[in-house]
């Protein structure tokens, strides 16, 4: 009998032993008043005197509450749903600030959300989601200081406008998309035509210059012949000066000179005077010669 009284003080003294695992936390009340909250590590509690009116996880929480119906400053009536995420950094306030403190934080993001939403129009509403998130978190975390809670962040998730609204939405962002398609092509157009001509025109430029260097050879080969051919009469006359020729020598160059003007195409021609005395002198000797006859 003895025996069974110590092993029931013995296991009563054991149940009293807690071992508190990371990131928990435990409120422990004493007779139901508040006495201690238990951090990470061994503890004993006094059994029946001691109990454990919370065991609360410290890590970061996150919680996606159902879509509220909110109203917009131009009476849109829309459907929006978010997500907080929270810790508990005070779990004796969390305890006995308020009761269920999941509950209080749902109804305070929706009452939260009304508010702002309530200020914005329905195009605001959905192009400044940062905003909303902004001020819902900093409304939330300075209302659940006094519950032992940290909201880190609040996000839109969805923002679900009227049905009717969907589509007129949707009809505008195509005739946005084909607009910009529209002006897209139009520039694709536009520059492909300059382009074109930019090409063309360099074209021509590149052919002018072709032709005009062409001239330019095809002169500069004519006008250096032609100083080659009178430096070439310029040497033939130096060569006949130097050789000292007599008036027979130049008589017969002249002679050939009249051969070739008598060659080309003129219908004049002109005969020096010497070449005329000369003819005369030899219809003379021929009329002699058939006087002698």
């Amino acid at each position: 009998m003895l025996w069974i009284i110590l092993i029931i003080i013995l296991v009563i003294l054991i149940s009293g032993v807690r071992i508190i695992p990371q990131s928990r936390a435990k409120v422990v009340e004493r007779l139901g008043a508040y006495r201690q909250t238990l951090q990470t590590g061994l503890h004993y509690l006094i059994p029946f005197l001691d109990r454990v009116a919370n065991d609360v996880t410290l890590k970061e929480t996150v919680k996606d509450f159902a879509p509220q119906p909110v109203i917009t400053k131009d009476n849109v009536t829309m459907q929006i749903d978010t997500v907080v995420y929270f810790q508990i950094t005070d779990p004796k306030l969390y305890t006995y600030g308020v009761e269920n403190p999941i509950n209080a934080i749902e109804n305070l993001t929706a009452t939260t959300l009304r508010n702002i939403i309530g200020e914005l129009e329905l195009d605001e509403t959905l192009t400044s989601r940062d905003i909303i998130n902004t001020k819902m978190r900093a409304i939330l975390d300075e209302a659940t200081d006094a519950w032992g809670i940290k909201v880190n962040r609040v996000e839109v998730k969805n923002i679900l406008p009227p049905k009717d609204i969907q589509e007129a939405m949707e009809k505008q962002m195509r005739a946005e998309r084909e607009r910009r398609e529209a002006i897209l092509k139009a520039e694709g157009e536009k520059k492909a035509a300059i382009l074109i001509a930019e090409g063309e025109k360099e074209s021509a430029i590149l052919r002018a210059d072709a032709k005009r260097e062409a001239h330019i050879r095809e002169a500069e080969g004519e006008a250096e012949a032609i100083i080659k051919l009178n430096q070439a009469k310029a040497e033939g006359i130096r060569l006949i000066k130097e050789a000292k020729a007599d008036e027979a020598v130049l008589r017969l160059k002249s002679f050939e000179a009249l051969v070739d003007v008598a060659n080309g195409q003129s219908t004049k021609l002109i005969i020096p005077s010497e070449l005329q005395s000369i003819t005369s002198a030899a219809s003379v000797i021929q009329e002699t010669l058939k006087g002698n006859k």
